[in-house]
């Protein structure tokens, strides 16, 4: 008779919830991209994300300057709902600047996982300025290969699945 096994049972229990980050933590998924926020504050909605504004520009690439969020050459301005004070730290309301930039998201907020969709404001300019996005994939040797790699080159990407 067959066995059943599964890999790394140790690790493993189809009973126990593990959790996926330590108390404060949280994932963020982005253009083939997962981040790992070290430290959340707390928000009062249900599927809201406060990080550290440092961390911002390592989450989508933005930066916090004095006219606002920016990207290259994109500022959104700041108002009060993305920049938060809390227990004396200052906080950037991610889900509130998804929400204003009209950037699809969603969330598992009990294991602290968010996933967002690409800026539309982002993927415009892509598309006039004819550049493919960042990303990075494993070749067949198990080399990675990023798409900055090849910046300021033509390069022709075929793409096949099985499914």
């Amino acid at each position: 008779m067959a066995k059943n096994f599964m890999a790394y049972p140790e690790l493993r229990h189809p009973f126990v919830e593990t959790p996926i980050h330590s108390e404060g933590q949280a994932t963020v998924l982005y253009q083939g991209n997962t981040i790992r926020v070290d430290e959340t504050g707390e928000i009062g909605s249900a599927d809201g994300l406060l990080i550290r504004p440092e961390d911002l520009n390592r989450v989508n690439g933005f930066e916090l300057k004095p006219e606002g969020a920016c990207y290259q050459d994109m500022c959104i301005p700041m108002n009060d709902q993305l920049l938060i004070e809390q227990d004396g730290k200052q906080w950037f309301d991610l889900t509130a600047f998804a929400n204003l930039l009209e950037q699809p998201y969603v969330a598992d907020v009990e294991a602290r996982i968010w996933s967002f969709a690409e800026i539309p404001a982002k993927r415009e300019s892509m598309m006039v300025d004819a550049m493919a996005p960042h990303f990075e994939v494993t070749d067949r040797q198990g080399n990675v290969v990023r798409m900055a790699d090849f910046k300021g080159k033509k390069a022709l990407i075929v793409t096949w699945s099985s499914w």
